[in-house]
């Protein structure tokens, strides 16, 4: 089985954002979210909102040249 790069979604204390999304985005990670909920064994799809958060901080993990800037102060 091929492995997504977003595991596991942990709960946390949320901090409340309102942002705009591209119809094209929002129905990406609508799929994103089915095939996500299949993957983990989730009985339903998790809302696009609660896939954000982890996806940016996977983003900003894998960003080495941001680590090394942030490293630098």
């Amino acid at each position: 089985m091929t492995k997504l790069r977003l595991g596991p979604i942990a709960e946390e204390k949320p901090v409340k954002l309102t942002l705009e999304l591209p119809g094209a985005l929002m129905r990406d990670l609508q799929d994103y979210s089915r095939v996500h909920a299949k993957l983990t064994g989730l009985e339903s799809a998790l809302p696009p909102e609660r896939l954000i958060p982890p996806m940016i901080e996977r983003f900003i993990a894998s960003d080495r040249e941001f680590g090394k800037q942030r490293r630098k102060g």
